[in-house]
């Protein structure tokens, strides 16, 4: 009994269990300093972000801030046409033409509402010609050094609206502050909003770099409707070192007395380089200890820890949600491809994918948080465009909670609301908070079931259907997108997701006339549209026989798991006969997100090795140098027929969030521990991921086999079965260690343990 009371904490667990921080060969490593970009060296703090690289043989770091915008209203969505019963009608009397040029067309001919870029900070000399460079994942720094000794380090602070730098004084790297150019002669963007306009087409003034005492540079830029941003450099000789620290700061016209850029650069400086560097690392220290994983395959590996990294970097629970680029807007002299704007089409929802079983419930938090802040607008639109009283969102939208246009079967769905309850949900399944579910998922799911209620009606047949449906971005945006007077599946899934979740939730609540009410609701939808073989369809009349990017069909298999394979067999055949409709289709109109989505799919399969293989040609083919998600293939290796490379981050975090499908799945009252791990990978561990309940998992596969498994409850949970490699044997029971904790009995029908903790309990099982 010795070796099991070992196990009561996680310092005493197996060698095998892993550490509780990214490794040196996880780190971005280059001989020269990267020559574009969007393969700069990234770091940043959730609202301020920076990138490293050189332009011209001149070291450039360029600085961005989260909530850099350009709010004017999008030309066209004031009109009284601006209404789903108006775009239905115009679907019936096939004069579709009208509501592209209304609705479609301003997204691409106007330059903005739009994400902005910062500044950029300069150094005259040309290191990169002779220097190597390194991002040090671990602590979010960046050093430039030459014949192994640094000459440069740089690092946003992670817990203060600063960014660092300090350069050898005998480099004679004296800083520039560049300002963007918002004033020229604009240049034509053949690509559309994929290669994103010209600044110069924003109209604005050119800001001017001033010069506001010794060391210290201020630009001030003034933008649309009185919004205005400051960029502050300031510097200090100090042991043979050049030390600077910039900012940037935000103001609109409602939030007065926001303290300026050069303000926090003049508090800043005299703390230091070191020490502000000592603080920073402090917090990624608490990032990477709140989970980690080791993997036999160092690609996947790799990549996962870089994303992960990425992810540090742009979710705080203070700063805005995850945009298309976040804060590594393109610089170019250009605007980021799509407006650098947040699509609710899928790129908000997978960059939150990894969040929960990761352990980082309160970066997650960024999302709704900024979703709530937007509450106004959010219903104010739901009114004006749908005509109801309850709660959508704009699929593309600005920071603000404004519609943007563009394809708008999808830039305006019905459903939008409906994916974002989703992350409302696991909000409160992962944390199992009671004041969450009060407070804030009650009331999203809820004004999003009463949205669909009123929008809905019964047809002839007796089934609850849309007047528009459409399921993005099949048909894109002609009027063959629109399926009028039904559901397709993607519509449909999020209908029966909302209703079945706010019934649930309404449970929890003590509601039971709630909970009858949207359980009815439900009831009334019609059932998935499938082939004979059980494969689903895009809608009634449409099976998938076409490559597509987006695998709008089968949100009810992953993410929402309305169809789960642990279910039964008729759920098994559904995914099976789905997944190979995919594979007939081929890839050829694939994107990195794509590949990312489809490991997420395999894993739910329980197809570890069909999951490694898309993870990997995610890493080898659709990635930057830099770990970015480039959405084309950049191998030219027949991938897919894309091969641009405009950066957009989902594909990252859905890479993540597949690496952790492999390793823990669980639903509610069941844990999967290693539920896809390809055969070979005979040694695997994790240590902290999330489980639905409030239950941290930690698990070590040696030798092919679940040797160790440590559960910790931070609530009070039911019975739980757990799934792993267990014997099932009598004697199992011995292998377990007990804490304010009870263990069941192995349901060999399961394959399952049944567990049951409390606040504070652990159960931790050993196989020697």
């Amino acid at each position: 009994m010795k070796h099991l009371l070992l196990l009561l904490t996680l310092a005493c667990l197996s060698p095998l269990m892993v550490s509780a921080q990214p490794r040196p060969e996880h780190d971005l490593v280059f001989e020269n300093v990267p020559g574009r970009w969007d393969e700069g060296l990234p770091m940043g703090n959730g609202l301020m972000g920076c990138l490293v690289w050189q332009r011209e043989g001149r070291l450039r770091l360029s600085l961005d801030r989260a909530d850099l915008w350009d709010l004017r209203p999008m030309a066209g969505l004031d009109r009284p046409e601006f209404r789903y019963a108006w775009v239905a009608e115009k679907v019936k009397q096939n004069d579709y033409g009208l509501v592209q040029r209304y609705f479609d067309s301003p997204y691409e001919s106007e330059p903005g509402p739009t994400k902005l870029p910062g500044a950029a900070l300069e150094f005259s000399n040309p290191y990169p010609l002779s220097v190597s460079c390194r991002l040090d994942l671990s602590g979010g720094l960046t050093t430039l050094s030459r014949k192994n000794n640094p000459v440069f380090e740089t690092f946003v602070h992670a817990d203060r609206r600063e960014g660092w730098f300090r350069v050898k004084s005998s480099e004679n790297a004296a800083p520039q502050l560049v300002p963007p150019a918002y004033s020229g002669d604009a240049k034509a963007a053949p690509g559309g909003s994929v290669e994103g306009d010209d600044l110069v087409r924003l109209g604005y003034r050119q800001g001017e770099v001033k010069s506001q005492g010794p060391n210290l540079l201020v630009y001030r830029q003034i933008c649309y409707g009185g919004f205005s941003y400051e960029v502050a450099l300031a510097w200090q000789e100090k042991d043979g070192w050049i030390e600077g620290v910039w900012s940037i700061s935000s103001h609109f016209a409602q939030k007065p007395n926001i303290p300026t850029a050069h303000e926090i650069v003049q508090d800043a400086l005299p703390r230091g380089f070191a020490r502000s560097l000592e603080e920073s690392r402090k917090w990624w220290t608490g990032y990477w200890g709140k989970s980690t994983l080791r993997l036999p395959d160092s690609l996947i590996e790799r990549q996962y820890y870089r994303d992960m990294y990425k992810f540090g970097c742009v979710a705080r629970e203070d700063a805005p949600m995850i945009s298309l680029q976040a804060i590594w807007t393109v610089d170019n002299g250009r605007l980021p491809p799509w407006k650098g704007d947040l699509h609710h089409d899928l790129n908000t929802q997978m960059s939150y994918w990894p969040a929960y079983t990761a352990n980082h419930l309160d970066e997650a938090s960024a999302y709704w948080r900024h979703l709530e802040s937007n509450e106004l607008a959010h219903l104010d639109y739901t009114r004006r465009y749908f005509g109801t009283t309850g709660l959508n969102v704009p699929g593309v939208e600005t920071l603000t909670g404004e519609p943007m246009g563009g394809w708008i079967q999808y830039a305006c769905s019905p459903t939008t609301s409906a994916w974002l309850a989703q992350h409302f949900y696991w909000q409160w399944r992962y944390s199992a908070d009671r004041r969450f579910l009060r407070f804030h998922a009650w009331p999203w799911l809820k004004g999003t079931a009463t949205h669909l209620e009123q929008l809905t009606f019964i047809d002839q047949k007796g089934d609850r259907v849309l007047p528009l449906s459409s399921s993005p971005e099949i048909h894109d945006n002609t009027q063959q997108a629109w399926w009028p007077n039904t559901l397709t599946n993607y519509d449909l899934a999020l209908c029966l997701f909302v209703f079945q979740k706010t019934a649930e939730l309404a449970d929890e609540m003590k509601l039971p006339k709630e909970a009858k009410h949207w359980r009815r609701r439900a009831a009334e939808l019609p059932p998935l549209a499938v082939e004979a073989d059980g494969a689903l369809m895009i809608a009634p009349d449409l099976p998938y026989r076409h490559s597509h990017r987006h695998f709008s069909h089968l949100m009810a298999i992953h993410p929402l798991g309305l169809i789960d394979w642990s279910e039964d067999d008729t759920a098994q055949r559904v995914i099976d006969a789905t997944l190979a409709r995919l594979d007939s289709a081929g890839t050829s109109q694939w994107t990195g997100y794509s590949f990312a989505w489809l490991a997420n799919l395999r894993a739910r399969n329980r197809d570890g090795e069909g999951a490694r293989e898309a993870l990997r040609i995610f890493a080898e083919a659709f990635v930057s140098v830099n770990s970015f998600h480039l959405n084309g293939d950049q191998t030219a290796k027949g991938y897919s027929y894309f091969h641009y490379r405009p950066v957009t981050l989902e594909g990252n975090f859905a890479f993540a969030a597949g690496v952790q499908e492999m390793l823990l799945q669980s639903r509610k009252g069941q844990i999967e521990v290693f539920p896809a791990v390809p055969a070979d990978w005979q040694d695997v561990s994790f240590e902290h991921l999330r489980a639905d309940g409030a239950i941290l998992v930690s698990a070590v596969r040696a030798g092919g086999r679940l040797r160790e498994l440590q559960l910790e409850a931070e609530k009070n949970t039911g019975w739980v079965y757990v799934t792993g490699d267990f014997s099932g044997s009598k004697t199992e029971t011995q292998r377990f260690s007990l804490s304010k904790a009870e263990l069941g009995k192995y349901d060999a029908k399961r394959h399952a343990w049944a567990v049951r903790l409390k606040a504070g309990g652990r159960i931790s099982y050993v196989l020697k």
